[in-house]
């Protein structure tokens, strides 16, 4: 599919000025309601009550930040500093190439996960990550743990392969998990390698003084989301230049939730990748966490206490939103997956996503965020996909 075939970002208005106010709490289904409506609405109530407790740690721990001190009032300087640049849409100028780094490979802890009969070791390497607001670098950079970058690499004795990027969504970090959840194995299995990251914050990234995986991410205000979005995706870039470098013929990325956001982020920066595949991919956080309880009320007082509209805040988070930016892969090499009976990341959100890569392919599935019906269907498809890439099948 020829690149023409995506229309200039900068010729038209931005996302955050064109999508309704009340996209957030506006209807939407699937051609799979009323083919599997008890799949589709079923998992949909236990996604409700699920995503209830995600929005409750992530406003118990956004809202201290934002309300003490002067707090409110910074944070609108800095939204800004970001809304500045994001309407700029220079793709270069905000997501910056990383720098040659050493990157070391470590042996499994004995406390850690390792795949049985798979030679696995542990990447690490000093982030080379410098916060895009000056004024926020001290700050960022005062947490030790996630300056170092991590990743499990699960490598084929004889050489390099094709390799599969998979990033995990927010909270859930644990190499274990994802490697189950997603069949990681039977990928390796079938001629790729497998590189799973670990975000900014999760996992061994996280302070030891933090409550959960992920809890840092959220603890600095919007500001330092932004900041640990973006030292995400350079971070990412400084595997694939590795894996390149080392000779893995073709490199690919997919994640989950959080992981699907930062999959299709990369899609709109860095070219070299064979394919793309967000899973429930988070796509327009403000407007996705509106339609979340109690973080939608979180979210108003905010904009009552600083002033902020939910445009405002839009404008501000979408510096790292793929939809700002024109995407560097064709359409014909991103497969999104989606629920529809997601309530974290609802339908809508999937094709608004599906809509920035035109013909691009999708697949919905009978399930919610977590409870993936039909999964093996999309990893058989993820398979066929990655291999008429990477395999010439």
């Amino acid at each position: 599919m020829a690149q023409t075939a995506l229309q200039p970002v900068k010729k038209s208005p931005p996302w955050w000025r064109t999508l309704p106010d009340d996209f957030y709490c506006q209807s939407d289904g699937t051609e799979l309601d009323s083919e599997y409506p008890l799949q589709v609405y079923g998992t949909a109530v236990m996604d409700r009550i699920m995503r209830t407790g995600l929005s409750l740690m992530i406003s118990g721990t956004l809202l201290p930040q934002l309300l003490k001190g002067n707090g409110l009032a910074r944070e609108r300087k800095w939204m800004d500093f970001y809304a500045n640049l994001a309407e700029q849409r220079d793709v270069e100028q905000v997501f910056i190439a990383p720098p040659a780094v050493d990157i070391t490979e470590h042996k499994i802890g004995a406390f850690g996960y390792k795949p049985k009969d798979i030679p696995a070791v542990e990447l690490q390497f000093e982030s080379p990550f410098t916060p895009l607001n000056p004024e926020l670098t001290d700050s960022y950079l005062s947490y030790s743990r996630n300056r170092t970058a991590r990743a499990q690499y699960w490598a084929h004795p004889d050489g390099p392969r094709p390799t599969l990027i998979f990033v995990h969504g927010v909270v859930e970090s644990w190499y274990g998990f994802n490697s189950l959840f997603f069949s990681l194995r039977w990928f390796y299995d079938n001629g790729y390698d497998i590189v799973l990251m670990t975000q900014p914050f999760h996992g061994d990234r996280a302070e030891r003084c933090h409550p959960f995986s992920g809890y840092g991410l959220f603890s600095g205000g919007f500001s330092q989301l932004n900041e640990g979005m973006l030292q995400a995706v350079s971070d990412i870039r400084v595997i694939v230049n590795h894996l390149i470098q080392r000779g893995a013929p073709h490199v690919g990325i997919s994640g989950l939730s959080l992981g699907g956001y930062i999959s299709s982020v990369m899609a709109v920066v860095e070219p070299r990748l064979a394919f793309c595949i967000p899973n429930s991919p988070l796509v327009a956080p403000v407007d996705t966490m509106r339609g979340w309880a109690p973080t939608g009320s979180m979210m108003d007082l905010v904009c009552k206490r600083t002033g902020l509209s939910p445009l405002d805040l839009r404008r501000g988070l979408a510096i790292h939103s793929p939809l700002s930016y024109q995407p560097k892969l064709d359409p014909d090499r991103v497969m999104i997956i989606g629920g529809a009976g997601d309530r974290f990341t609802p339908p809508r959100f999937v094709r608004l996503l599906h809509a920035h890569w035109p013909e691009s392919h999708l697949h919905w599935f009978p399930g919610n965020h977590l409870v993936h019906i039909g999964q093996r269907e999309y990893l058989k498809l993820m398979r066929r996909f990655m291999d008429s890439h990477c395999q010439g099948v």
